[in-house]
């Protein structure tokens, strides 16, 4: 195997582990998920956001983004209003435990690449170097595009 080969399998299993780790311990810790700690962030920097605007911001489907939020709201850590200027669409805004919640959990995972600041050629090498691994491990089939 060439060692280029291998460094790449250790570094994505270095990732990928990494990942887990930290989706298990927000799981544990939070009992949330990944999807939902991204909806908290993108809601907490934004007073009132328009359910639609989140599922772009997310790329998610409609149904698990549903979801998500469905099991926030429960939480008390957001609530879902009706948009009063477009009584079709829904708001939805960060409660009080929600913000705590956001201020309590380490910035950590893709999320937190909306807050970098002056790593603009760092950014422009990972999306190259991440669409090439969805290439070059076959993965293309499920990403859903």
């Amino acid at each position: 195997m060439q060692q280029q080969a291998l460094a790449a399998m250790v570094a994505w299993m270095r990732l990928d582990s990494a990942l887990k780790a930290f989706e298990a311990a927000l799981k544990r810790d939070h009992k949330i998920t990944t999807l939902q700690l991204a909806v908290l962030h993108i809601v907490s920097e934004r007073p009132h956001i328009p359910l639609a605007a989140l599922r772009k911001a997310l790329l998610a489907h409609p149904a698990t983004l549903g979801q998500a939020i469905d099991d926030l709201r429960r939480k008390g850590l957001c609530q879902v209003r009706t948009n009063p200027e477009d009584r079709r669409a829904r708001n939805v805004s960060l409660s009080a435990a929600g913000a705590a919640l956001v201020a309590a959990v380490p910035m950590a995972g893709p999320m937190r690449l909306r807050d970098v600041v002056g790593e603009n050629e760092r950014l422009d090498r990972l999306t190259p170097a991440l669409n090439d691994a969805l290439e070059l491990f076959g993965l293309e089939d499920w990403t859903g595009r």
